[in-house]
């Protein structure tokens, strides 16, 4: 059984591999936004996002521990976001997308509040539309200055908006926290009859 605490669990290389995402994260703080650089590093961050979570099921490795730091990771990935990246667009974007976003983001925080009183500790789940969203967001930079930059924000925040509530949802019906749930339509995390 794999040790959950730190200085008993030996690293895995996804642990490994999402540790290099909270690295690049850190870095991206101190590069101008959207610069060349900024975008390559900010590349090698979703890289490392899809690698750790494949070499984790490839190599049997995946655990709480894996979970929770990719959780970390992505919770400083979004922080980053909202702090570095969409200060810049707040003038570019409409209004409705910073309204639909911050709906999101509040259900987001009432579902990490909800669970860790439940669960006693952090929370998150790793759902199909979590990783829709983390993967729509991580293409914001690159389509930002298209045309339908606008049109596809709002799809974005909608994404968002309907995950936040999924895993709300989610945490409220199922009696245990797993981190890999990956729909409130799976089977098992259904609200029994009893």
């Amino acid at each position: 059984m794999e040790k959950n605490h730190v200085g008993k669990h030996k690293p895995s290389v996804a642990d490994i591999i999402t540790l290099l995402r909270i690295v690049g994260t850190l870095l991206l703080v101190f590069i101008q936004p959207l610069s060349t650089v900024f975008l390559i590093v900010y590349a090698f961050t979703g890289l490392t996002d899809v690698l750790d979570g494949w070499v984790a099921r490839k190599t049997k490795t995946a655990g709480d521990f894996g979970a929770r730091l990719d959780s970390i990771a992505d919770l400083m990935f979004y922080a980053l976001m909202l702090f570095k990246i969409f200060p810049i667009f707040l003038n570019e974007l409409p209004g409705d997308v910073w309204y639909t976003a911050a709906v999101a983001f509040v259900v987001r925080i009432a579902a990490y509040i909800f669970a860790a009183v439940k669960y006693g500790k952090f929370a998150s789940m790793h759902t199909y539309l979590n990783k829709l969203t983390g993967a729509a967001v991580f293409f914001i930079p690159f389509l930002i200055t298209t045309n339908f930059a606008a049109l596809y924000c709002r799809i974005v925040c909608l994404i968002a908006l309907v995950a936040s509530a999924e895993e709300l949802l989610i945490h409220i019906l199922t009696p245990t926290y797993s981190a890999n749930t990956k729909s409130i339509f799976q089977r098992e995390h259904r609200m029994s009859k009893s």
